[in-house]
């Protein structure tokens, strides 16, 4: 398959904003490195809500995707997270959960960094923000950004639809209560 983006489906949600419906197109992508993905886009025609997602086009089955970053370079790693599948991060204290609105995006370990450091730095402008704790936390985001600290980055998928594009990337099955799934 080239490149070129394929329509295969369009459908209404309702808006979780406003509940009226919102048309979605989902398109299929072949993308270099990667293979097939699915990209979902739609906006409401009311509010102005936008959804968009993106995931592989074939589910590898629930899994948990663990990356360890450990040198300058680790950071450029292509990262495909559903919008179902929640990110850990232990040795940085970050967790992101998915809610409702979750989007799926593409990007790398670096901007998935970039990201948490922003949201970090607008928390932290608050008045009642604990300074010391929001230096030392957006000091050592600015240093996993670049590489120059190690950390691991761990992606609970139970649709088993993310990735992360590297050799290092170590996949294994979700288990639930125990029980593999």
């Amino acid at each position: 398959m080239n490149s070129i983006l394929r329509k295969i489906l369009e459908y209404n949600v309702k808006c979780p904003v406003c509940g009226r419906d919102i048309r979605v197109e989902e398109y299929l992508y072949n993308m270099p490195l990667v293979g097939d993905v699915i990209i979902s886009v739609g906006k409401c025609g009311y509010c102005g809500y936008k959804w968009s997602d993106v995931r592989l086009a074939e589910p590898r089955g629930p899994r948990v995707i663990e990356y360890r970053v450990e040198k300058p370079g680790d950071e450029n790693a292509v990262i495909i997270r559903a919008s179902t599948a929640s990110i850990k991060i232990p040795e940085l204290g970050v967790e992101i959960t998915p809610g409702p609105a979750a989007k799926g995006y593409i990007t790398t370990v670096e901007g998935l960094i970039m990201d948490i450091l922003e949201k970090t730095q607008f928390l932290c402008s608050e008045p009642d923000a604990p300074i010391e704790e929001c230096r030392r936390k957006i000091d050592l985001l600015d240093k996993a950004r670049n590489g120059l600290v190690k950390y691991t980055i761990i992606i609970v998928d139970p649709e088993g639809v993310s990735a992360i594009l590297s050799d290092k990337a170590v996949i294994k099955p979700l288990e639930e209560k125990g029980k593999r799934v």
